[in-house]
């Protein structure tokens, strides 16, 4: 068997654009095309560009959220598990469980529980850290954070065909395209 007629496994095909009015364009071209695995890659956030794409919400808030009462009702009961139940003091005949004296830890407390949250969320969310991305193969890449604007069609897309995709990038005027090796 001819070793050239063997393709390599590839991670997609990514088309260069020169500025975002045409990336919006070819998202929109390859998503009517019916194409779903694609992803955007710009020198600053767009928001067009993520509405083009369509990604969904974010799950942030509510593991923020999830966070803080954790964080909260941590805070609380273990103020109450010291001075009601573990090493209970009767100070000026108060109840031990004097929940007013609990509310500057709790509050703090909530505030960790949801700043560590958020932090994770974000990190695990994001697949973080992530210090290798095939896109990063592409030569021209090396533009991506300067003036450049690229589209990649995964190959895990149930309509992935890499000749297709060459072709739908270029008919959609990318200046360049190219494989991206994993």
């Amino acid at each position: 068997m001819n070793p050239l007629a063997v393709k390599k496994p590839i991670y997609g095909v990514m088309g260069s654009f020169n500025d975002h009015e045409e990336l919006i364009h070819a998202i929109e071209g390859v998503k009517a095309e019916g194409y779903t695995k694609i992803d955007a890659y710009m020198p600053y956030p767009i928001e067009e560009v993520w509405e083009a794409i369509g990604h969904h919400k974010s799950h942030v808030p509510l593991i923020v959220l999830i966070g803080g009462i954790i964080g909260g009702l941590s805070g609380f009961f273990l103020q109450y598990w010291v001075s009601a139940i573990e090493y209970p003091l009767n100070v000026g005949g108060r109840p031990y469980n004097s929940w007013p004296a609990f509310i500057p830890v709790t509050f703090e407390c909530t505030i960790l529980g949801a700043v560590l949250a958020a932090v994770a969320g974000v990190f695990i969310l994001n697949g973080l850290p992530e210090p290798y991305h095939p896109v990063f193969n592409v030569k021209s890449f090396a533009f991506a954070s300067r003036d450049r604007y690229f589209l990649c069609i995964e190959a895990t897309d149930p309509k992935f065909d890499r000749q297709n995709a060459h072709l739908l990038l270029l008919s959609l005027k990318a200046f360049e395209v190219a494989d991206v090796e994993p």
